[in-house]
């Protein structure tokens, strides 16, 4: 090994020295002011980057010389205008110790807003609403980031409702530190109002013209991007395409009018799907399916599924035709065969159906016959012999009508921090014409979901089910029709459909009346795992005889990566003819 000469090693001597001298790190603290203003100051101050970066003596003080007006600046975004700052620089063993004590002082209050845009622009109402936005920070304390969001907003709203050529003239935000004021001005030029032009779509695999049902504009309307958004939603909402792009032509836009073209890439034609699932109301089961997302064309579609459980077996066929019209009007014709065996009640029945579906007021409206057939048990428990006192049976077979409207928003359909869905329907037979007895119901069925709390880890979940029967012949409606309570979406802590009514022998028969409610918090630790407690309070019930069972539990939940699995033990609260804890085991989406 060579020796480092004399001389060199001279040299490098005090480099080595400053180098040791330079390992210190910087520890500061502010005081006098709490977020977001001190979190301002500490990512404001340069002394901030150093506490675990080497810095040096000499460093530390420049940075430190610095300090109070780096604070005075991160302050000013916030309305902060006069702001004191003092300190202390203390070095302790090899690092430094730098504390700032902060005097925010007064704020400044915006005294004036003036904005000053075109009337037919003002008369808009997003447009409208975000220049009340910027109208309502006069009186509060300035803030720059608030004031820039809220400029933005205007600009962007003026954009997405057609005014593609709008300018912003005037930007000026004038504070006067003497009496602690500020005047806000903005002034826009909105320019023409666009209006659509045609609607070009590539890459489709069906006739011309069979697309223009999912446009919610026509040409000639005015420009707005959330029609856009709607269009792209309705068109991955077909579940026809792989890829969906809607792209405005604004770079071509010429005479007032924008184009639109749509990028579209077929889905997989034919899709099987198929697996095992589990659920407590009706065990371990197989399912399989086969889907034909379109048959020609023009769009038709045909999908085929089979359940085999062990309380439930179903095989269901449905044919669906597209009709003209921007409302996604279609007729569906379907049949579905049923075998079911819950805790009171077995039935096999056939239900043909026949409906126009379609896009009423913002609602999924069905109108549409149905003819059910079958046999049923009512009553049973288990394995029984059918010959047991107090088992009913029936055959009937019912031809009624049948009315819906659905809807629901939420911000994420397998799991949501904000939504609601709303279920309304009526059935009813033309009195006994082509059916055993006479029947009309009316149901509804409601969920809602709110997230809360720091970073909303928790889940407000509220539910309802609601319904009632008039009929000649109650006997002759077979369990489907009829109301049960308990289950995994119903009053958990009981069996599937083992509330209702009792006949004479003391057996579940259902009734004709259903009232239902339930409150559920859901608490999260990490991104994928929670806990849930609820209490599902109601019952089903004939004439005014409501007493509600209650029935309350603990729960775990699991955001896999096939969905929501919800895993809940409940029990029956002060109930003398039910004890125990029930499992209830659900897996799918919230809505």
């Amino acid at each position: 090994m060579r020796r480092i000469p004399r001389r060199l090693s001279l040299l490098l001597l005090p480099l080595v020295l400053l180098s040791t001298q330079a390992r210190a790190g910087v520890q500061l603290t502010v005081d006098g002011v709490a977020d977001p203003l001190k979190g301002a100051v500490i990512s404001g101050v340069e002394l901030s980057q150093y506490a675990t970066r080497d810095v040096s003596d000499a460093q530390v003080r420049r940075l430190y010389e610095r300090a109070p007006d780096q604070v005075k600046s991160s302050l000013e975004p916030y309305g902060y205008y006069e702001a004191t700052v003092t300190g202390a620089l203390q070095q302790v063993g090899k690092d430094w110790q730098v504390t700032l004590h902060v005097q925010p002082g007064e704020p400044v209050k915006v005294t004036a807003v003036d904005v000053q845009l075109d009337e037919t622009a003002a008369a808009i109402a997003p447009i409208r609403r975000a220049q009340r936005a910027l109208e309502r920070m006069k009186g509060k304390t300035l803030d720059h980031g608030a004031y820039d969001s809220a400029r933005d907003a205007l600009s962007a709203q003026l954009t997405a409702n057609g005014f593609l050529d709008a300018r912003l003239l005037t930007h000026r935000v004038e504070v006067t530190r003497a009496n602690r004021s500020a005047t806000i001005k903005l002034a826009w030029q909105a320019g023409p109002r666009y209006r659509y032009g045609r609607v070009h779509f590539e890459g489709s695999q069906f006739n011309d013209g069979f697309l223009d049902r999912y446009v919610p504009f026509k040409s000639g309307d005015y420009f707005a991007q959330d029609q856009l958004l709607e269009l792209q939603q309705a068109l991955n909402g077909a579940d026809y395409f792989a890829v969906v792009n809607v792209l405005p032509d604004v770079d071509e836009a010429r005479n007032g009018t924008v184009d639109v073209t749509v990028q579209l890439a077929p889905a997989k034609r034919t899709i099987y799907t198929g697996g095992p699932f589990i659920g407590t109301d009706t065990g371990f089961g197989l399912r399989g399916g086969m889907e034909r997302r379109w048959v020609n064309r023009r769009g038709h579609k045909w999908k085929n599924e089979l359940v085999v459980a062990q309380r439930l077996k179903t095989l269901s066929t449905l044919y669906s035709i597209p009709l003209p019209g921007t409302n996604q009007r279609s007729f569906n014709f379907g049949a579905n065969f049923r075998d079911a065996n819950t805790a009171t009640s077995q039935s096999r029945t056939l239900e043909l159906v026949g409906n126009e579906a379609r896009l009423w007021r913002g609602w999924t409206r069905t109108l549409g016959v149905h003819a059910l057939s079958g046999t049923f048990t009512v009553g049973k428990r288990g394995s029984e012999p059918d010959n047991t006192p107090g088992i009913e049976h029936g055959h009937s077979t019912l031809v009624f009508g049948e009315a819906s409207l659905s809807r629901k928003r939420t911000d994420n359909p397998t799991f949501a921090r904000r939504g609601w869905s709303l279920n309304l329907s009526a059935r009813s037979t033309a009195g006994t014409l082509l059916s055993d007895a006479s029947f009309s119901q009316l149901a509804a069925d409601a969920k809602w979901i709110r997230a809360f709390g720091a970073k909303k880890r928790n889940r407000l979940i509220l539910r309802g089910s609601a319904g009632y029967i008039w009929t000649n012949d109650f006997t002759a409606l077979p369990p489907q029709l009829r109301f049960f309570a308990g289950g995994d979406r119903s009053v958990r802590g009981y069996g599937y459909q083992s509330i209702g009514p009792r006949n004479s022998d003391g057996r579940v028969i259902g009734g004709t009346s259903l009232l239902v409610a339930s409150t559920e918090v859901e608490h999260y630790f990490t991104r994928n795992w929670g806990m849930a407690a609820f209490v599902d309070a109601g019952n089903a019930f004939s004439g005014i005889d409501y007493r509600p069972k209650i029935g309350a539990g603990l729960g775990v939940r699991w955001l896999s990566p096939v969905g929501m699995i919800r895993v809940d033990l409940g029990t029956p609260i002060h109930d003398s003819r039910n004890h125990g804890i029930e499992l209830h085991l659900v897996i799918g989406p919230d809505f």
